[in-house]
């Protein structure tokens, strides 16, 4: 009778390794992917601030470096 318990805690053990190995797997696969949106929006956020230092320092410059309009 203990080799049949001895049998069957092995089957769970077995079983619970199992499911634990597909949810490390899963949690790879979703690390990974957030690995790639951050890379993708590090760039995105990358190309924003040059564009926004290009507008600052095109033709006037940062828009509170420019002189008031006339009529003040």
């Amino acid at each position: 009778m203990a080799a049949d318990d001895l049998e069957q805690r092995v089957i769970d053990l077995e079983s619970r390794l199992a499911h634990h190995e597909r949810a490390a797997e899963d949690l790879s696969d979703v690390i990974a992917e957030q690995g790639r949106i951050i890379d993708r929006m590090a760039l995105q956020i990358r190309r924003l601030i040059d564009r926004v230092m290009e507008l600052e320092a095109g033709p006037g410059g940062a828009p509170q470096d420019e002189p008031p309009p006339p009529h003040y």
